[in-house]
């Protein structure tokens, strides 16, 4: 069962965080805790399970990042673990995940979103990626438009 104060606090998390070095001071404030406090209840919640996550939308072009590729990359099932550790290493990848192949049309089973300044600098970062895994049938996929992005709301 979820308190009044466990509903707020999840109300808050489910919303945009505010732009600051400690975004939980206000919340803390307004529930007359600190932010400690407030992290240790975050934690609590998570731990019951009433929270499966926490996760952040990067709005890519507000953050000067005009191109975004998404890399299609062909992996040997036994190599996918490794590839993926080392692809989200990267600075320039923000996404890694892994789905069904569906040969011969469609041989891509992992998949990573690649930011950059410029089309090159994807490029870069895909060259890249590809020396380090060793992965050589890839392509990648650019976006055209960023649509509105948003989360679930409970409260």
């Amino acid at each position: 069962m979820l308190s009044n104060q466990d509903k707020k606090i999840i109300g808050f998390l489910q919303e945009d965080l505010p732009l600051e070095s400690r975004p939980y001071k206000r919340l803390a404030e307004e529930l007359g805790m600190t932010e400690e406090v407030l992290v240790e209840k975050v934690k609590e919640l998570k731990d019951r399970g009433a929270l499966r996550r926490l996760g952040a939308v990067v709005r890519h072009y507000q953050a000067g990042f005009r191109f975004n590729a998404m890399g299609c990359w062909q992996v040997e099932d036994s190599l996918v673990e490794e590839a993926g550790r080392k692809i989200s290493s990267l600075s320039q990848v923000s996404h890694v995940y892994e789905r069904p192949a569906f040969p011969p049309h469609w041989p891509y089973n992992l998949f990573t979103m690649i930011h950059g300044k410029s089309r090159e600098e994807c490029e870069e970062t895909a060259q890249k990626i590809s020396r380090e895994t060793g992965i050589k049938n890839y392509q990648l996929l650019y976006s055209e438009k960023e649509f509105k992005k948003t989360s679930m709301r409970y409260f």
